[in-house]
């Protein structure tokens, strides 16, 4: 399904990983600057909770969510709605995979779409209405049995790859986990703090400067 071009940017990540919303506006903010908008962002499934074998832990994901917001990003996760957290992204991520089938175009845009869904306007993307009210607005079709097991493929693809977690980021033969992002923990306290050298070196190295 995914004819992934050598320079194209390839990222394995779930939808519910705060540090994947902030990641991936990084990542595509500097395709941006350096006019690389040639390049296709291709968004895999890393589901982690087949990774895991346990759904996302809702209290820790809001404690990610506050330290992102206080330490690296004000303008983000405004709607995020503990509430409204989603069972699973198991739907979701079949989505996606639903998107770019579309075209690579539409499925960047529905990667953006449903974490903006999550963190920016409080919805649970669990609930099938969520699911094809986003569908609906992309003209995307409703995931199918299909789209299911190409999400399980991501993730069986992403281990034999070596994927670290969400988000690990691959360009041609170059690859990082979390570039953008330097997370500390200690004495209680998580530090997370922007690391735009490792981002700038990672990107430097696979694109050019």
């Amino acid at each position: 399904m995914y004819a992934v071009d050598s320079e194209a940017i390839e990222v394995f990540a779930d939808i519910w990983c705060p540090f994947a919303h902030v990641g991936l506006r990084v990542v595509a903010g500097e395709r941006r600057r350096r006019n690389r908008m040639d390049l296709p962002l291709i968004v895999r499934a890393w589901p982690l909770e087949l990774v895991n074998s346990a759904p996302m832990n809702p209290e820790r994901t809001t404690e990610h969510v506050a330290h992102l917001r206080e330490q690296v990003s004000p303008d983000l996760f405004a709607g995020f709605d503990p509430a409204h957290f989603p069972s699973t992204t198991l739907p979701a991520l079949a989505l996606v995979v639903s998107a770019y089938r579309c075209g690579t175009q539409v499925g960047e845009l529905m990667s953006f779409a449903v974490r903006d869904a999550l963190f920016e306007e409080g919805r649970d993307i669990s609930q099938t209405e969520v699911i094809h009210q986003l569908a609906d607005r992309l003209s995307v079709p409703y995931p199918t049995a299909d789209d299911d097991a190409a999400v399980v493929a991501d993730w069986t693809e992403g281990r034999s790859r070596g994927v670290q977690g969400s988000p690990h980021f691959f360009i041609g033969a170059e690859n990082k986990f979390c570039p953008s992002l330097s997370i500390e923990r200690g004495g209680g306290h998580t530090t997370i703090t922007l690391n735009r050298t490792d981002l700038t070196e990672f990107l430097d190295r696979t694109l050019g400067a």
